[in-house]
């Protein structure tokens, strides 16, 4: 019990700025009170999160909504807050120039507008501290023959290099892919295959990101997982649920055991390090922000675990013997064990409540920046 409580008082798990603004549908986005009204303020919501919880000491940031005048001014901020500046998001994809596409577009002058956007975030990662840059593109093409599935991937590789040629010391870049939306047709980088085979021709510092909620229905996300770790190649993870599509809801939300079986394979594979990026990649529609970040942590911190409680002797035991009941046996206990007490005394060990949502409600914070925050423009996702 020693050895998981190490690792739970050891897991990182980094909240996404974004997730502390006002968002919504595709056809509503519904404002809350208290919402941050600039980048400054999300980082003091992501510092709530990280004392209720004690294990999100990191914020991703999204460029351009979190754009500054001084990012160097910003990782202060963030320091004096107790936490810090983790992944930098870049956003090719919502100019009106990207619509047929942003590094694999057939316009050389759009591709190059996206590429220095790319150059500018590799620049906020140097001013920040940041040493990893997280690429999502939604290039495609929605009918065949709009464009050359073969040419796009050169481009796209093209872009990709220049990037990675740019990046620094202790630097890399983690390339997550996305089975369609906004493109229908065809995908520039649409499956884990893809990414990986980028990745792997451009070298050590390119990974892949494993978001959980970008997949066909009924794929067999840990197998990736395995495979990537297997390969030393997962770089990450974005953490949300899926019920039809892209979702973006919490995590553990649609199916708590699909994310226990993630984390096994996570620890199976020893990805269980800061080398594995854990982050969420969620917006709360109509949920409160703040309480909605804590909720996935804590939902993160319990599949976790739950994984680390897997009898893998035992496990390996029945393997080997094709008990195939057995083996099942072994995974369905650890998976309904109820973790609850384990994390509670873990979170006292650590100076925390024993329940950070609440210690949350408790805390008068919601109150507070509800009554200060009144005036000035909410933040949103940008749509």
């Amino acid at each position: 019990m020693t050895d998981i409580k190490a690792a739970l008082r050891a897991q990182r798990i980094e909240t996404p700025s974004w997730a502390y603004g006002n968002s919504g549908t595709r056809f509503k986005v519904f404002a809350q009170q208290g919402v941050s009204r600039d980048p400054y303020e999300k980082l003091a919501d992501a510092a709530q999160v990280h004392a209720c919880t004690g294990i999100a000491p990191t914020v991703a940031l999204h460029i351009p909504w979190d754009k500054v005048a001084d990012y160097a001014d910003l990782a202060r901020h963030a320091r004096e807050l107790g936490v810090g500046i983790g992944a930098i998001n870049s956003n090719v994809f919502q100019d009106d120039d990207y619509k047929l596409g942003s590094v694999t577009n057939p316009d050389p002058a759009v591709r190059r507008k996206a590429t220095d956007h790319l150059l500018e975030c590799v620049d906020i990662m140097d001013a920040t501290g940041s040493d990893t840059l997280k690429l999502w593109f939604s290039d495609g093409i929605n009918y065949p023959g709009q464009d050359d599935l073969r040419a796009r991937q050169d481009r796209l590789a093209e872009s990709l290099a220049e990037v990675y040629d740019r990046l620094g010391e202790g630097q890399r870049f983690l390339l997550e892919y996305k089975l369609f939306e906004p493109a229908f047709y065809a995908t520039d980088v649409p499956d884990w295959g893809t990414a990986y085979a980028h990745c792997v021709k451009l070298g050590p510092k390119a990974q892949v990101v494993v978001d959980t909620g970008h997949h066909a229905p009924g794929t067999n996300i840990e197998f990736i997982v395995a495979f990537l770790l297997r390969e030393g190649r997962l770089g990450g993870f974005d953490f949300n649920s899926r019920f039809y599509a892209d979702d973006d809801l919490m995590v553990g939300a649609a199916d708590p055991f699909q994310l226990f079986r993630i984390m096994y394979e996570v620890i199976r594979g020893g990805g269980l390090t800061d080398e594995v990026a854990f982050m969420l990649d969620q917006c709360h529609n109509i949920e409160p922000k703040i309480p909605g970040q804590i909720r996935s942590v804590m939902n993160v911190q319990e599949a976790t675990a739950k994984a680390l409680l897997v009898d893998r002797d035992a496990l390996a035991a029945a393997q080997a013997a094709g008990d195939v009941l057995g083996a099942n046996a072994v995974l369905m206990d650890a998976y309904n064990t109820d973790v609850r007490p384990l994390l509670a005394e873990l979170r006292e060990e650590m100076g925390l409540a024993p329940d950070p949502m609440a210690a949350y409600a408790g805390s008068g914070y919601f109150e507070k920046i509800a009554a200060e925050r009144v005036g000035g423009q909410q933040a949103g996702w940008g749509a």
